[in-house]
């Protein structure tokens, strides 16, 4: 088995437990923990909890490896591997009760910075919905034995997604950028979870995503998903405060491109 695989097969299994664990407390009841860069942008008890449990499985099985979580600060390791992991990806979506949330976990090689990194393998875990999607490196992106494609072609337009940032002095700047690309699109879908829209435009379901301000752990392991799912994955601006995350097949990751570059 090569280590790729076996990356993917433990990001896998921890996902799913990961997921469960995240479930019951959602039964059980939210309780908000803290809030982060805004008011908006918050934490719960639950947040904090998986990401203990991911950190602990995966310490348990790879004791050498790097950890870089949203939760809790990043360690760095000896093996060369880093585990890029978002506990609960739609926080918002879980702490009020919409089913749109998730457990995100990569592996990654090199310094754990996405310009540098290479993906190895990935995992998505969707509990409510009961969907994990996984990726390995070279060995393609899958949903419950099922091979993932991107769409290639749409002559309706495209469905796309995209988020908007906490901060509310950002929201005209995204709210310009989604009346741009609005031409090319058949609709648009605005989830709350960039794990769960970059799974779903490897699935096919959207066939684009774009967001700005993206943290690692939001896209590790979607990102590994569009691409070993045969489409593009792109960021700009990567030294700003909010980069440009752009997914999608190829012709649509195009069209997006152009009109991000057109931004005023």
């Amino acid at each position: 088995m090569s280590l790729e695989i076996e990356l993917g097969e433990l990001a896998a299994e921890i996902a799913r437990e990961a997921g469960a664990l995240a479930t019951q407390r959602r039964t059980e009841g939210v309780q908000l923990a803290a809030t982060k860069s805004t008011l908006a942008d918050i934490v719960t008890d639950a947040d904090r909890e998986v990401e203990n449990l991911i950190r602990e499985r995966l310490r348990s099985v790879r004791p050498d490896d790097g950890f870089l979580g949203e939760e809790s600060d990043a360690e760095v390791g000896a093996s060369g591997i880093t585990w890029v992991v978002d506990p609960i990806d739609g926080t918002v979506n879980y702490a009020y009760g919409i089913p749109a949330y998730n457990v995100s976990i990569a592996a990654v090689r090199g310094a754990p910075l996405p310009e540098s990194w290479e993906a190895l393998a990935g995992a998505v875990f969707a509990p409510v919905f009961g969907e994990l999607f996984t990726a390995v490196r070279g060995e393609g992106a899958w949903l419950d034995g099922q091979r993932l494609r991107v769409t290639s072609k749409t002559p309706a337009g495209a469905l796309l997604a995209t988020g908007f940032g906490y901060d509310p002095s950002t929201h005209d700047g995204d709210l310009a950028l989604v009346r741009r690309v609005m031409p090319m699109a058949r609709d648009l879908r605005r989830m709350g979870s960039a794990a769960l829209d970059l799974a779903y435009v490897a699935a096919g379901r959207l066939d684009g995503y774009f967001e700005r301000g993206l943290k690692p752990w939001d896209f590790a392991a979607g990102a590994l998903l569009v691409t070993e799912a045969g489409g593009v994955v792109s960021r700009r601006d990567v030294d700003s405060p909010r980069p440009m995350l752009i997914a999608g097949g190829a012709a649509v990751h195009q069209q997006l491109t152009a009109i991000v570059e057109n931004e005023q």
